[in-house]
This record gives C-alpha cells, sequence and structure tokens, in this order.
C-alpha cells in the first residue's frame, strides 16, 4: 500500500508541476531542546519522501473540498494567494536579466509557471539562493477569504484549509459547514447565519495567523541565540542573506542567520539597492546577495533576538 501512495504521490506532484505550481523549497528549522529547554541542536528540517508522500495527499484533499463547495454555491472559507504586484515582479525581471535570465510578464500579469520555470533554471547554480529568495519575496501573503479568487503559488482555482497538519480555525469552521450540509441543516437560516459570520471568521483567522507566525519566529530567533551564545568565536561558512544600508545578514548551514554591521566592515561602503550590494567607495570587496563568506560569531543580544557576525579575513 506505501508503495501504492508512493506512485500516487508522484503523480500528483506531477501534475502540479504541469500546471505551474511553485516550489520554493527553503530551509526549515529544526531545533532540538533539552529538559530545561535549552537548544542543544539547530539543523535544517528533513523534507523526505514521507514528508512529501504527506503533502501530496494533503493538497489534494484541500483542493478537492474547496472545489465541491465552491460549485455547490455554498457559503465557505477559501484559502487565497493573490497575484504578485506587478512592480515588484517588474524589478526582479529587471535583476534576473543580469544573469541573463527572463520572465514572461504579460501586461498586468504573470502565470506561477514563469516562476516555477525561473526556479528550475537556477537550481544547483551559484545564483540559485539569491534569485530563490527575491522571488520568494515578490510574492504576496495568503490568506483567508470567503470569495474564492485561486490560490497563485499552487497554481490551483480552488483551495481551502480542509486537512492540514497544524489544526487551524478555518478547519474547524469548514468541518463545521461539511456537517450542516451531510446532515441536512444548511437551510435558509443557517446560510444567513454563515453569510452573518464568516467574513469576520476569515478575517480574523488571517489576523491571528499573522500573529501565531510572528511569535514562532521570536521563539526560534530567541533559541538560535541561546544555542550561539555558547559559541561565541566560533568561525562558520555562511550565504549571505540579506543587504541593506545597515549591514550584510549571513545565513549559515544549520539556518541560523546574524548580522555583520557596516561598521564591522573595512572601509567605507555604499548601499546599491537595486543590485542588493554592499560596494566599497575605494579599492575592496563587493558584498552581494548569494555570497559564500566566512563568519566569526562576535556577540549575542538574547533580550533582542540578535547575533552578530564579523567576517573573516
Amino acid at each position: 500500500m506505501f508503495d501504492d501512495m508512493a506512485d500516487l504521490s508522484r503523480i500528483l506532484r506531477d501534475m502540479r508541476k504541469k500546471r505551474g505550481a511553485i516550489d520554493f523549497d527553503l530551509k526549515e528549522t529544526t531545533i532540538k531542546l533539552d529538559d530545561n529547554g535549552m537548544p542543544t541542536e539547530i539543523r535544517p528540517y528533513d523534507r523526505n519522501d514521507a514528508t512529501m508522500l504527506i503533502e501530496s495527499f494533503m493538497l489534494i484533499a484541500n483542493e478537492t473540498v474547496a472545489s465541491h463547495y465552491y460549485w455547490l454555491e455554498s457559503p465557505f472559507i477559501y484559502r487565497t494567494h493573490d497575484n504578485p504586484d506587478p512592480e515588484k515582479i517588474k524589478k526582479l525581471a529587471a535583476f534576473i536579466s543580469n544573469f541573463d535570465l527572463k520572465l514572461k510578464v504579460g501586461k498586468d500579469d504573470i502565470h506561477p509557471k514563469e516562476i516555477q520555470r525561473l526556479l528550475s533554471s537556477i537550481q544547483d547554480t551559484d545564483e540559485e539562493v539569491l534569485i530563490t529568495r527575491l522571488a520568494l519575496r515578490s510574492m504576496k501573503q495568503a490568506k483567508y477569504t470567503v470569495d474564492n479568487s485561486g490560490h497563485f503559488g499552487l497554481a490551483a482555482k480552488y483551495y481551502c484549509h480542509f486537512t492540514s497538519p497544524i489544526r487551524r480555525y478555518p478547519d474547524l469552521q469548514i468541518h463545521r459547514i461539511i456537517k450542516d450540509h451531510i446532515r441536512g441543516r444548511m437551510k435558509q437560516e443557517k446560510l444567513e447565519e454563515y453569510d452573518k459570520i464568516l467574513f469576520d471568521v476569515a478575517a480574523q483567522s488571517s489576523r491571528l495567523e499573522r500573529r501565531a507566525e510572528e511569535a514562532e519566529r521570536e521563539v526560534e530567533k530567541l533559541k538560535k541565540c541561546q544555542y550561539m551564545s555558547k559559541r561565541i568565536g566560533n568561525e562558520y561558512e555562511g550565504v549571505i542573506s540579506g543587504v541593506t544600508e545597515w549591514g550584510l545578514y549571513v545565513e549559515l548551514p544549520n539556518t541560523v542567520e546574524g548580522l555583520v554591521h557596516i561598521s564591522k566592515l573595512d572601509g567605507y561602503y555604499i548601499y546599491d539597492e537595486e543590485n542588493y550590494e554592499l560596494k566599497p567607495d575605494r579599492g575592496g570587496k563587493t558584498y552581494a546577495l548569494g555570497q559564500t563568506v566566512n563568519v566569526i560569531v562576535d556577540s549575542v543580544d538574547e533580550a533582542l533576538r540578535t547575533i552578530d557576525f564579523v567576517i573573516k579575513d
């Protein structure tokens, strides 16, 4: 049965790929804690065949349920993802032209297959991390809505959170709607009740999702700070994951990210926003997004959730 499931999972992934679904496949973090809640290991999350198998069936279940209740014209909560902002896409297209890469952009729109094609073309190249991050930043955030406008990232006409590894309130609300249909309770009074509450349910779910994600990020940053506070002075190889006017963000292979403040760089540097680079005023090294550098852990501030690196000469 598991062999059949694995075959079916691959078929489903191929179907999603053909229609243009985007898989950014960015590293998530696994943090192991001791009995006192202190981190003992930090590493990238292993997205293996079993993970992708579960994901494939979860996605097709969500699409099937969303499609069914859309055509029933039932009150419902969809998971929608709007098309990217045209200006951001134009900016991305202009930047990748420096690498002899192109995006086919319509008058006001882009098909997700173009983003997918771009990501496939840079796989295992030096600029993969750089362009993948920029493509991700050009995307809008997904949200919960009562109107179905499709899911750009999944290239799906219909999508919802009927089932997911993390139990969400929208899942529960959808289960209630399904039960009301199955048990014959979806009468005029019930329809009016859902029409009255679902807009606020969707808006609140989207708002609280943002808050939960922020809380998760803060906890993750704290644990990374606690972990790196025991490793001050250690040297690591990392990739420049962000370039700003105040310095460089460098991500280590274990997903820990720290800042090399511009004041810690030798000489005077100018921020080139268009090319995501810090350029020396005079002769020296230019630092760009996606570049590999060696850093030393300089300091950690658990209260501010910050880690500071310095470039190793």
